[in-house]
């Protein structure tokens, strides 16, 4: 006979959990791991989302066009970023939505780099309406050689401490 549990997960916490609205006060900075963009990875994501300019697929065009490899499309290079600023806990489960950004691509990413991402929170409000707040921060992604390649200002819808969602 199998015995049921109403909820077996009761009792256990979430390994990474992301912080409330009220706990990200402007000045909280933080980074993220580091992840190394692949050929493989390159290759999924133009072909997934349709972006097979020859500049993702052929290194000479890159060559011949004052590059000096072959590049990393910046909106991966974003999505990336945004994964790694994810997974790196400051709002896995209290996020809600991704209002808004201002983005700027300093240097290009080339197949084989590792990014890294900073992140500052420089805002911070309630909403006026639930247990939510709105978060802006400046998140700085590095390369493996420091340099910035992409700065971006998310805004953030996020849970509050005592969130029944």
């Amino acid at each position: 006979m199998t015995e049921h549990l109403a909820n077996p997960l009761a009792g256990f916490s979430t390994l990474i959990h992301g912080k409330t609205w009220e706990e990200m006060t402007p000045g909280t900075r933080f980074r993220t791991t580091g992840r190394t963009i692949t050929e493989a990875d390159v290759v999924s994501f133009v072909t997934l989302v349709g972006v097979n300019e020859p500049l993702f697929f052929d290194a000479q065009f890159g060559i011949d066009n004052g590059y000096t490899g072959r590049l990393v499309p910046g909106m991966m290079t974003f999505a990336y970023a945004e994964g790694l600023v994810i997974q790196g806990g400051s709002i896995h489960g209290t996020g809600l939505a991704f209002l808004h950004t201002d983005l700027d691509i300093k240097t290009p990413v080339y197949v084989g780099d590792t990014i890294t991402v900073t992140v500052e929170v420089t805002g911070q409000r309630p909403t006026s309406t639930g247990n939510r707040g709105i978060i802006t921060t400046k998140n700085t992604v590095y390369n493996q050689r420091g340099e910035v390649v992409m700065e971006y200002s998310p805004v953030r819808l996020t849970r509050g401490r005592d969130s029944g969602e």
